[in-house]
């Protein structure tokens, strides 16, 4: 992935939804397992998605080596508000260490911290020093806009996580060309835009509210189709975005992993199919429309 060492899968497993939703240990085991076998690499987390650390190192136990270990910091689940000081950032992560008991995380980001943040410099030093003390191997930003860009361009990150989707495209030209040029492994959060399209009324959590309007307005052809058509559509388009090495997926599902993979059986979108929903976005899409965190 990038100018890293990690061959990374192109699906990579999304902690969030198994935090927020309080799954239970035996249905984590359950999904990881599955996705494991089914040659998933990737597991990507944060220390605010509730218990998500807890559970998946619980669950992963002696297969921790078959994986690609992420995590982010900067948002605590005990603290009402963001901390980007250095010593908070160097605590943050040797608890996502205990938590995710391992001795070592593959990635640590910056999780979605605005410019300044990233322009005053502590908050990076914080994680160029774990990775000095052997804590993490590589260290990220994962945010979207100009902070983004700001951090592909200082050469300080080795890789990026930003959002990138049939319903999210700003990436594509403003960070991913400069982040593909600089080497930088790259990781799509929200590839399947959340799969908004699926409520046929406005959805009442805000987390899904912006892509649902977005896709109204695109009004994809695609989006009608009956059956796994649209997701498979989504997820072969964001893979095939130049500079994409893999994508998080989050689910609560154990069988949902195998049905993702094949969903990827075809390859990417084919250039005609990826055109024209580039073509879209750009007749419909106002500068508004930035990429959503």
């Amino acid at each position: 992935m990038g100018k890293t060492e990690m061959d990374a899968s192109a699906l990579g497993f999304g902690g969030s939804e198994i935090g927020y939703q309080r799954a239970s240990p035996r249905t984590v085991a359950r999904l990881l397992g599955s996705a494991l076998d089914a040659g998933l690499n990737v597991i990507d987390t944060a220390e605010c998605y509730e218990d998500s650390e807890e559970l998946i190192g619980a669950a992963l136990g002696e297969r921790r080596g078959e994986v690609y270990l992420f995590s982010k910091c900067g948002h605590a689940r005990a603290e009402a508000r963001s901390d980007w000081r250095g010593e908070a950032l160097s605590r943050s992560i040797e608890r996502s260490l205990r938590r995710l008991a391992t001795d070592h995380l593959d990635l640590i980001q910056l999780h979605s911290c605005g410019l300044d943040v990233l322009k005053r410099g502590e908050a990076i030093t914080a994680l160029e020093r774990a990775r000095e003390r052997g804590l993490v191997r590589y260290i990220g930003y994962s945010g979207d806009g100009a902070a983004a860009r700001w951090a592909v361009e200082s050469g300080r990150f080795d890789t990026l996580q930003t959002s990138v989707s049939i319903a999210d495209q700003e990436a594509i030209d403003l960070t991913l060309p400069a982040a593909r040029a600089a080497g930088m492994g790259v990781i799509a959060k929200r590839p399947i835009a959340n799969a908004a399209w699926r409520h046929a009324r406005k959805p009442a959590e805000a987390y899904y509210q912006e892509y649902w309007e977005r896709l109204r307005k695109l009004d994809y052809p695609f989006l009608k189709a009956k059956g796994d058509i649209a997701v498979r559509t989504a997820l072969r388009f964001t893979l095939g975005v130049p500079g994409v090495h893999t994508a998080i997926v989050g689910t609560t599902k154990p069988d949902r992993w195998r049905q993702n993979a094949a969903l990827l059986g075809d390859g990417r979108l084919p250039e005609a199919d990826r055109e024209r929903i580039r073509a879209r976005w750009k007749a419909v899409a106002p500068a508004s429309w930035e990429g959503q965190i």
